[in-house]
């Protein structure tokens, strides 16, 4: 063996001791999160979600959803060339859901990806942080034109947890991320139960009233409408609700 050349052996022990170390250190630095404070609108790490004007009340399972750094500040994309900081749109939360950061993938190299998408990651946008990925993608939303049936709210999300790999998946787009909010979220109190359902029922109980069954008929249509076009623009016509 040449003088000063080492074993392949001892520079492969080498490398995986180096490449330890390296995803260790990216671990420890998921420090504690603080406790989750709805008084100061304070959700670390969580989706959070309340009903939209008008919208919500033809259609109560379509809200406004945003994503909150480690420090719980909430942002959100809420129209055009603009991401909201600590100051959510369309009032006060409804519904959280706590995310595992441990289920993030925060690769310090491509060889150090801890999720099976490593190159098609690494291609995507990968982050070391939980709010190194916020900003990337609000860097990215910064530039984006705001439409509610191709651009919106939940596709920052998707874009989001696409960069975090979360739950080591790349596939999150409009549907899954209202999936997930809405069957996995917790109320925040029973006044915002009230407040997401209340105006729903009084338009409900209304439009029976004064225009009678047709007019259930026609909500139901527009609901189905509504998800037909989301479920049609996310798995069946490539690219158009991508932003």
């Amino acid at each position: 063996m040449p003088h000063g050349r080492l074993p392949y052996m001892e520079l492969s022990v080498a490398y995986d001791v180096e490449h330890t170390c390296s995803t260790q250190r990216i671990r420890h630095e998921l420090w504690p999160l603080e406790e989750i404070d709805p008084k100061k609108a304070k959700f670390p790490c969580c989706l959070v979600w309340t009903p939209l004007p008008v919208v919500s009340w033809l259609a109560p399972f379509i809200g406004h959803v945003g994503i909150c750094r480690e420090d719980g500040a909430i942002l959100d994309f809420s129209g055009s060339n603009f991401v909201n900081v600590d100051d959510f749109a369309f009032g006060a939360v409804a519904r959280y859901l706590q995310l595992d950061r441990e289920q993030c993938c925060f690769p310090p190299n491509l060889s150090g990806h801890t999720c099976k998408n490593g190159y098609r990651h690494a291609e995507y946008g990968t982050s070391i942080t939980w709010d190194d990925a916020i900003r990337s993608s609000m860097r990215y939303f910064e530039h984006k034109s705001y439409n509610l049936f191709t651009c919106n709210c939940h596709s920052f999300i998707a874009n989001c947890l696409n960069r975090l790999c979360y739950g080591g998946s790349m596939s999150w787009n409009m549907i899954n991320v209202a999936a997930l909010i809405l069957y996995k979220g917790h109320w925040v109190d029973s006044m915002s139960i009230l407040r997401s359902f209340l105006p729903f029922m009084v338009v409900l109980c209304l439009g029976v009233a004064i225009v009678g069954w047709p007019f259930l008929i026609g909500l139901l249509s527009f609901s189905i409408l509504l998800i037909g076009w989301f479920l049609m623009g996310t798995y069946c016509v490539k690219n158009l609700l991508e932003c």
